[in-house]
């Protein structure tokens, strides 16, 4: 079997009968839970491009070897995303799977969001240490002291239950686990449930914990295809990969935390929910100790007047590092309007001030 590069750097192989099969290259972070991400996206590619050939590159991200850091301090937006963006820009891959969540609402230039997958539950989860088995938050003694390295779940959580502690937990799922159960430091952990039943982990989960606990991070628990702007056979390839309400939700958390100026460094949190042709989106800005906090929502109507509504969307136009060819345009500009729109009503309310603050006490933390 050969590969051969042709004049646009995409590599093409050739099997023994002569036949020419594609060659797509897909970026990925090393840890177990990005790998199997990937692989998701990968199985979905090869059901709808059987031709094509698919190669997976793991790399190792920022975000990956500093690990003694709460993510929040080190203050860099693209901590996650950075490497793999460096190795799509130079055509060493095609295309590269991200969680969402760990996208910045703006890009860089020349690159977009060319697929947004269904959504896993977004909602955040209880893990405890074997000791407390059968428990839930409330029921833990006073003072226990909780791992999350999250300004939002803290922020929150110490509202809903002041009788508990929180510490920064860092490190990728398998290492949070193992901190937990071997030492004593932690008497449970806060995890997004998406990743850990993607691991195959549900045993873990003790409690989910419902929009009156804990409302959850922009884009958290769906999973985002990034591809070069430029790159139209590839937009166009991923792009039959979108789930409709999940772009729709995403499009206006998104369009709601970048109004705001949110990043991982302040405590933001969302949610949605696509309900007869209606999106209802709850934001929420918290002080750091969850004192202080803002919280409304708002509703727009979704619905899909015709098909030719379809048919007029400009591949040209991101919204919110988006690019969704296949979902209404009509209904993507409701949904980022709907975001905005939101996002001054707290800033009206006063949410500047509190994200500032919050901003300032975090940086001299």
């Amino acid at each position: 079997m050969s590969v051969e590069e042709n004049s646009e750097t995409k590599s093409q192989v050739k099997d023994g009968d002569g036949k020419v099969s594609r060659v797509i290259r897909i970026g990925t972070r090393k840890s177990q839970l990005a790998r199997i991400q990937t692989d998701s996206v990968a199985e979905k590619l090869k059901e709808l491009y059987p031709d094509v050939l698919l190669e997976i590159v793991a790399m190792s991200t920022t975000g990956d070897k500093i690990l003694d850091t709460a993510l929040s301090k080190i203050g860099e937006k693209s901590l996650f995303t950075k490497e793999l963006e460096n190795a799509l820009e130079r055509n060493e891959v095609d295309l590269v799977v991200h969680s969402l969540k760990d996208l910045p609402t703006i890009l860089p230039v020349g690159f977009t969001i060319g697929a947004v997958l269904k959504r896993e539950s977004p909602h955040d989860a209880v893990v405890l240490h074997p000791k407390n088995a059968g428990k839930s938050l409330d029921l833990l003694p006073n003072k226990s002291v909780i791992g999350t390295s999250s300004l939002r779940r803290a922020a929150q959580l110490k509202k809903r239950f002041p009788h508990l502690e929180f510490k920064d937990i860092r490190g990728n799922l398998n290492t949070r686990l193992k901190k937990l159960d071997e030492n004593n430091d932690f008497s449970a952990i806060i995890l997004a449930a998406a990743g850990l039943r993607r691991m195959g982990w549900d045993n873990r989960i003790s409690q989910i914990l419902g929009p009156e606990d804990c409302m959850y991070a922009v884009g958290q628990g769906a999973l985002a295809v990034e591809v070069r702007a430029s790159d139209q056979d590839i937009l166009e390839m991923v792009s039959v990969l979108h789930d409709p309400d999940t772009v729709l939700r995403c499009i206006a958390e998104r369009a709601f935390l970048r109004h705001l100026e949110g990043g991982c460094s302040v405590p933001v949190a969302v949610h949605t929910e696509v309900k007869n042709s209606q999106l209802y989106l709850t934001g929420a800005v918290y002080s750091l100790d969850g004192s202080d906090s803002l919280k409304d929502t708002m509703q727009t109507s979704v619905a899909l007047d015709n098909q030719e509504e379809q048919e007029k969307v400009d591949e040209k136009v991101q919204r919110v590092g988006i690019t969704a060819l296949k979902v209404s345009g009509a209904a993507q500009d409701a949904a980022e309007k709907l975001g905005v729109d939101l996002a001054n009503l707290l800033l009206s309310k006063g949410a500047k001030e509190i994200l500032t603050v919050a901003r300032q006490l975090n940086d001299a933390r």
